[in-house]
């Protein structure tokens, strides 16, 4: 079946310096952008991680004092794999995170940190294509991100001292959308991306009985593959592209 052209996936913009990846839990960013942020820092972008929760709650068999420093620590390696050497923990309760004004004050006072021109964040929509539900984690992370980018550039909202606005934010770039309209080349990045999921093997071996890298591959190389028929039939990560 050929893919209509109007259907293609433009290229992701390519002029600017510093992204801000912001997610709810360690391994949301593996499932499917990681590829992506290594081809970014392959061509000496600044890319950052700020995870709103530490995942304490992800792991039926581990209590979650047990389980948070540990999933921690794999999200950690698994960001130096794609080259980002900066991740934050916001401290959100995994489960029950809860959109609002304090969510959204955090995520702006990391915009203003950090200073990205590109945000990075995942599905804020109630599903995932219409046929999954998605967590409330995801929703509310998600649409704070989209929200903070706003406030970050705002002074009179959330002001802090020694945090001055940042209105520099151009895009926000919103991962595992069913509505995505940009892409970028996974080809160069796919094995870092497999190596960086592999990080999450506490987690990736509760969650599945295949071998890790066995399933890590197939559903990383899968998911690019499919996108890839929108994208000239390169493998490619795909976003839902807001300007700003």
């Amino acid at each position: 079946m050929t893919v209509s052209t109007n259907d293609q996936l433009k290229p992701m913009p390519e002029d600017w310096k510093r992204a801000l990846a912001v997610v709810a839990h360690p391994d949301d960013l593996e499932y499917g952008c990681s590829a992506a942020i290594a081809s970014w820092t392959d061509g000496g972008r600044e890319v950052t991680y700020v995870l709103a929760t530490r995942g304490e709650a992800g792991i039926d068999t581990l209590e979650p004092e047990k389980c948070g420093p540990l999933r921690e620590q794999e999200q950690r390696a698994s960001a130096a794999v794609v080259g980002v050497t900066e991740v934050e923990f916001l401290d959100h309760k995994d489960g029950v995170v809860e959109y609002g004004t304090a969510l959204r004050r955090d995520i702006a006072a990391a915009i203003r940190r950090h200073r990205p021109e590109l945000v990075i964040t995942l599905n804020h929509r109630d599903n995932w294509g219409g046929v999954a539900w998605n967590t409330p984690d995801h929703v509310a992370v998600g649409r704070a991100t989209l929200d903070a980018a706003g406030d970050a550039g705002n002074r009179w909202i959330f002001p802090e001292p020694g945090l001055e606005p940042w209105n520099g934010v151009r895009w926000v770039a919103v991962a595992g959308s069913s509505t995505p309209t940009h892409a970028v080349d996974a080809t160069p990045g796919m094995e870092r991306a497999v190596h960086s999921l592999l990080e999450h093997r506490t987690y990736i071996e509760v969650l599945t009985d295949e071998d890790p890298e066995t399933y890590v591959r197939s559903f990383l190389t899968g998911y690019a593959q499919s996108t890839g028929e929108r994208f000239g039939g390169k493998p490619a990560v795909a976003f839902e592209l807001f300007s700003r």
